[in-house]
């Protein structure tokens, strides 16, 4: 028998699927507060506690610093761009993802947008609630054997470009990096530049993290570029659209929509103009909410967090580094 471990304190602060508390609840104390807001809540919040479990809310790099006892930090989910990874790997505390876990749930959405927008769906049911039943009312696009632009072919742009296939449609994608034959071939994607992508899709769909680079990749010039009856979709992070030049050529006419589950600032102030566009569908950052995917994401970040607590390597770091410094065995 090992050695016994002393009971952990563990903060949730997200809305984390009973098969995820019960593993960590096996460590210790769990404290479930979803609803930190601020600064100093968070510096508070975080004294003598081990282990965090965090959604996407905002982690400063000065409540990493303050916490006292912190050991890991789990994101549940893929983006990272919320926590100050700098400062946690700083301080010592690992930081764990769940990555490849909820690629082909967010490709269910992305595709569900997809075919919303272009076809006008949310439109057509807000005709039959008020009373407005005219077949011909609301004429869409067809998406099938149209042209899907995907800028980022990762894990959930390659499941796109995937359910793509299916519908006939011609696959371009943009990346940072090529990807190799055997994968273009495979999802019969074509590889271009950014320019061209956006010239010839019909419409375009945004996988990328946030990052330095991506901040604001579409904005005025890039919207400018697009065909004026084609459609933007946006699974990935909302800052990669500059929102004031996308509601500009919302406006103009300068595309025919877009498809938003992600926002600059969540949720978005009530002055925010995209709300009140006929032609933007806007979802609530849901693109990982399904029963199924939400349970296998809580499973993925708590047996992570498990690992770490108990002196053992996780499988999910993203800052290793840490993980090699302090000494965690397989």
């Amino acid at each position: 028998m090992g050695p016994i471990m002393d009971p952990k304190k563990i903060l949730v602060a997200f809305t984390v699927h009973e098969a995820g508390l019960s593993i960590l609840r096996q460590l210790g104390e769990v404290v479930i507060r979803p609803d930190i807001k601020g600064e100093e809540e968070w510096i508070k919040a975080l004294q003598g506690v081990d282990a965090l479990i965090i959604g996407p809310q905002r982690l400063s790099s000065d409540a990493i610093r303050r916490a006292d006892r912190l050991k890991v930090i789990g994101r549940h989910g893929v983006g990272f761009d919320n926590i100050d990874l700098a400062a946690a790997t700083e301080r010592g505390i690992v930081v764990t993802w769940t990555p490849g876990v909820l690629g082909e749930t967010v490709a269910d959405l992305t595709f569900g947008l997809i075919i919303s927008v272009m076809r006008r769906i949310p439109q057509g049911i807000e005709n039959v609630r008020s009373g407005r039943w005219n077949r011909g009312l609301e004429l869409g696009k067809d998406v099938h054997n149209k042209t899907i632009g995907i800028i980022g072919l990762g894990d959930i742009g390659s499941r796109v470009a995937r359910r793509a296939i299916g519908f006939g449609m011609q696959v371009l994608y943009s990346d940072s990096v090529r990807k190799s034959p055997n994968i273009e071939r495979e999802l019969r994607a074509t590889y271009v530049s950014l320019e061209d992508l956006l010239q010839k899709a019909d419409v375009v769909s945004i996988h990328v993290p946030l990052t330095v680079e991506t901040r604001h990749m579409i904005g005025k010039r890039e919207l400018s570029l697009m065909k004026r009856d084609a459609f933007l979709v946006n699974t990935s992070r909302g800052e990669v659209i500059d929102e004031v030049a996308l509601c500009e050529a919302l406006e103009k006419g300068t595309i025919s929509g877009a498809a938003l589950d992600v926002l600059a600032d969540e949720p978005p102030s009530p002055e925010n103009p995209l709300l009140r566009m006929k032609n933007v569908i806007i979802t609530p950052h849901m693109a990982s909410a399904t029963q199924e995917n939400r349970k296998r994401m809580a499973i993925v970040v708590a047996e992570d967090v498990a690992r770490v607590l108990k002196g053992r390597k996780p499988l999910y770091p993203l800052n290793p580094e840490v993980v090699k410094a302090i000494g965690l065995v397989d």
